[in-house]
């Protein structure tokens, strides 16, 4: 039991969307030989009661195989399988007169009748629904539920039955087949717009780290582009005075070096502002990343009095832990927490995220493992009970007032 848990906790919600709207018509076409194809052998001869259960096992098999290949189409992984759907519409039409063949060579027969009439609903209401999965457009639907719904009026009236019994069919008929296609352009429509707002988290998360670069750029370009620029200025002067022979060449030069110097600080001070992360802004931007997500996120704790190389360093966790979320997990909560503890600050960000669950070992993590240790934090991932994923770091706070003085 713990494999299928963990296949299906491992899907995304998208993946999760597709594979309930899969295996839903599947369920339709194993209702449809178990109900209709197994009702006939108490309503019928053996012999014909083979052929009819043979005939909607061949039916639902191609439904089977059209609803596959018609969502493939769906999510654009396969061309749209019109000669399947043609085929199918054409074994249901055929099925369908062939059983009001036998209602009417069956006069009187209650059974038979009985058989023929749930034989001819099912095939045709599924046909038509299964067939819808792979049409766009509403009036192409709806040209689809016409067409079967009047065949299920003409056919009977010219096999001789009365006219309120063609009616009283092709009501049925409309009103099933059109239900179950109205299912199945909604349930496409679903699939498509989960998978759009996966793609758009997705989106999301890439463009947080793109602003996030050019910030850094933009940062790097005032620094540098400036002092560059008088750097180049004062250097061509220094040449110009040397080959003169002028000792203020050396004064240039010497400015010229006061300025590469200014402009190493300068960079260093750049990288180090965007290598470190305000611990503050980071549970704020995670609980407002997050809430606009659908997730409910609970922040607690007080970060008050802690060194600047602590809330650095768990800003980087907090910012991970974050994005985990986003892009792994199919969370619909998570509570972030900081915490004293005999010396040591703990932050624990704790989701129900299932597939956040093998992330233990990412890259991501190694790389905050590598921030925690250089002030002697330790990093602790994985699943604590079915469905939940808690991350908890810890730094010794003295250390980190040590280290943060150190350096």
């Amino acid at each position: 039991m713990r494999g299928p848990e963990r296949w299906w906790r491992g899907k995304s919600t998208p993946a999760k969307v597709e594979t309930y709207t899969r295996w839903s018509y599947h369920s339709f076409l194993v209702v449809e030989v178990a109900t209709v194809g197994l009702a006939v052998f108490g309503k019928t001869g053996i012999q014909l009661a083979g052929w009819l259960f043979v005939t909607v096992c061949a039916h639902a098999l191609l439904g089977t195989v059209t609803v596959a290949r018609a969502l493939d189409w769906t999510r654009g992984r396969r061309p749209q399988p019109l000669r399947l759907m043609w085929a199918l519409g054409v074994v249901t039409a055929l099925i369908a007169v062939g059983t009001l063949l036998l209602a009417d060579r069956s006069a009187g027969d209650t059974d038979a009748d009985t058989a023929a009439g749930g034989l001819f609903g099912t095939v045709v209401i599924f046909g038509v629904g299964i067939i819808a999965l792979g049409i766009r457009g509403r009036w192409r639907v709806l040209m689809l539920v016409a067409g079967f719904t009047a065949g299920a009026a003409l056919v009977p009236l010219l096999l001789g039955a009365p006219g309120d019994a063609a009616l009283a069919t092709a009501v049925a008929v409309l009103a099933g087949s059109g239900f179950l296609a109205f299912a199945s352009v909604f349930s496409v429509w679903l699939l498509n717009a989960v998978y759009a707002l996966g793609d758009a988290r997705e989106t999301r998360a890439r463009l947080a780290v793109a602003e996030e670069r050019l910030r850094f750029g933009r940062d790097l370009h005032d620094v540098m582009g400036r002092n560059l620029a008088v750097i180049a200025l004062k250097s061509e002067l220094a040449v110009q005075l040397a080959r003169r022979g002028r000792p203020e060449a050396v004064e240039q030069m010497i400015e010229v070096q006061r300025i590469a110097h200014e402009s190493q600080r300068e960079v260093r001070d750049v990288v180090r502002g965007y290598r470190e992360s305000d611990l503050s802004v980071e549970l704020a931007g995670a609980r407002g990343v997050l809430t606009a997500a659908g997730i409910d996120c609970e922040v607690s704790g007080s970060i008050e009095g802690l060194p600047v190389a602590v809330q650095s360093a768990l800003g980087w966790v907090v910012r991970e832990a974050t994005t985990n979320v986003l892009r792994h997990g199919d969370a619909g909560r998570c509570e972030v927490s900081v915490r004293m503890r005999e010396g040591r600050v703990v932050l624990t960000v704790e989701n129900n995220g299932a597939r956040t669950a093998s992330g233990s070992g990412g890259s991501g993590l190694a790389g905050l493992r590598e921030r925690l240790a250089a002030v002697d934090g330790t990093l602790e991932a994985g699943p604590v009970r079915e469905g939940v994923f808690r991350l908890v770091a810890e730094v010794p706070v003295t250390t980190a007032v040590v280290s943060g003085v150190a350096s």
